[in-house]
């Protein structure tokens, strides 16, 4: 009678060490990591888009800046004959 209980312990230290199985948990943790770096990706692309929005801007600006001030000066060097 005494040899059935250390077996039992036996199984149930077996199943208490064993981890929870759970069958999707790496497709799971893998679409995660793929999202994640998916979304890094996204994230630095859309970071090159604005820097060279915003330069192209600027440019435009400079140009528009320039060109209105070589206008004016025209205008006011024929007004004034200078």
């Amino acid at each position: 009678m005494a040899a059935p209980a250390p077996r039992r312990a036996e199984r149930e230290d077996v199943r208490a060490d064993d981890p929870p199985v759970d069958p999707y948990a790496v497709q799971r943790r893998l679409r995660r990591e793929r999202a994640k770096r998916r979304a890094r990706s996204e994230h630095r692309r859309e970071q090159r888009i604005a820097g060279l929005r915003f330069l192209v801007l600027i440019g435009l600006l400079v140009f528009l800046t320039l060109f209105l001030s070589l206008s004016i000066w025209e205008k006011i060097r024929a007004l004034f004959g200078l």
